[in-house]
């Protein structure tokens, strides 16, 4: 640490990203990408901007309004235009909401990792709350406290669905509820309905994960216009220009095209529910999801589960702490790449015996 950095670096603990690799043949089903390519429309779109061909040239700045992408998702959701807010990703629009809303913030104790660490950036007080036994975020243990309430649902790394009752539940305190719904588009109901009837309600969503464009980099925020304001009165603060023209264009094409959307979130829902029954099969318990990743435990300790399938090119995720020690958690991919860990699993197993 430099003797000009603030004080609070010190003790910060940062948001460990899951490991990028090339290595060939590697089995990647560690960091909850989706195992499909973007919509057909996306490549194309892609590809005509690798001509240069576009009415808005590469050499220009990008629209700092992203009208076309706003009024896209406006249409899709089917609310107002000024209850959409688009950034550089979910994790922007999340600093975002931290910077304007968080002097306090109340969120999960296992959840996703940035939570605790933009807390201690942007709002100086973080309150983390245990989950349930069974993993799950009960509702009633955000109710006697005060400030900004963040979940994630589906919640990551456990992937459950806490359902719309509970975001009421949440949502009944009075106060300001952001819920990221990055995994949302794989069987859990979204909460985005209800930014009609509720001024405390941000739903917070991403192009990453059920869109195929975790590489482009496309967040957003729907909710009440007067949140939605104080969003982008921070955006156009510090980078106004935050979301490229090629992403913008690429996020377009993708909310066109509904039946290939579709059809890749049902691929990869089918698949995690057979993959969850063929780890039971093999003695491993396997939580509820309505996420695009399983976490699981079984007769292998997680930290061991996990660097055997490493030797073997298989990457999964493993978060040394309590009380997820014993679990490691494991993106969806292709039933080909699905058989592939199985395999390697039975090995694991029978080395062990």
């Amino acid at each position: 640490m430099s003797r000009f950095a603030k004080k609070f670096l010190e003790n910060m603990e940062p948001y460990t990203p899951g490991e990028q690799s090339d290595v060939p043949g590697l089995v990647k089903l560690n960091t909850n990408e989706n195992p499909y390519p973007p919509a057909p429309g996306v490549r194309r779109a892609m590809a005509y901007w690798g001509t240069f061909r576009t009415q808005k040239p590469l050499n220009r700045y990008p629209d700092p309004s992203c009208g076309p992408l706003i009024k896209t998702l406006a249409s899709y959701y089917n609310v107002e235009e000024n209850m959409v807010a688009v950034g550089n990703g979910s994790d922007e629009i999340l600093a975002f909401a931290y910077m304007a809303f968080g002097e306090k913030v109340i969120c999960p104790k296992i959840s996703y990792g940035f939570y605790p660490v933009f807390g201690e950036m942007f709002s100086g007080e973080v309150r983390e709350i245990p989950l349930t036994k069974d993993f799950r975020i009960d509702p009633d243990d955000y109710a006697d406290d005060e400030g900004t309430i963040i979940v994630a649902n589906p919640n990551a790394p456990t992937g459950r669905d806490m359902g719309i009752e509970g975001i009421e539940k949440l949502l009944s305190y009075g106060r300001l509820v952001i819920v990221d719904e990055a995994y949302g588009d794989m069987g859990s109901e979204s909460a985005v309905p209800l930014t009609g009837g509720y001024d405390n309600l941000l739903v917070v969503r991403t192009f990453s994960k059920g869109r195929s464009l975790a590489g482009m980099r496309v967040g957003y925020a729907i909710g009440h216009r007067e949140l939605i304001e104080d969003i982008n009165r921070i955006k156009f603060s510090f980078n106004p220009y935050s979301l490229d023209s090629v992403a913008m264009n690429a996020a377009v094409e993708s909310v066109k095209d509904e039946k290939y959307f579709r059809e890749t979130l049902d691929k990869i829902v089918r698949t995690r529910q057979w993959f969850a029954g063929e780890m039971e099969a093999l003695g491993f318990e396997v939580l509820p999801s309505a996420a695009n990743f399983v976490m699981t435990s079984g007769p292998v300790p997680g930290r061991e589960y996990f660097e055997k399938l490493r030797e073997r090119n298989i990457l999964i995720r493993y978060f040394d702490k309590d009380p997820i020690r014993d679990y490691v958690r494991i993106t969806i991919g292709t039933e080909d790449e699905m058989k592939k860990l199985l395999e390697a699993t039975k090995e694991i197993l029978n080395e062990s015996r």
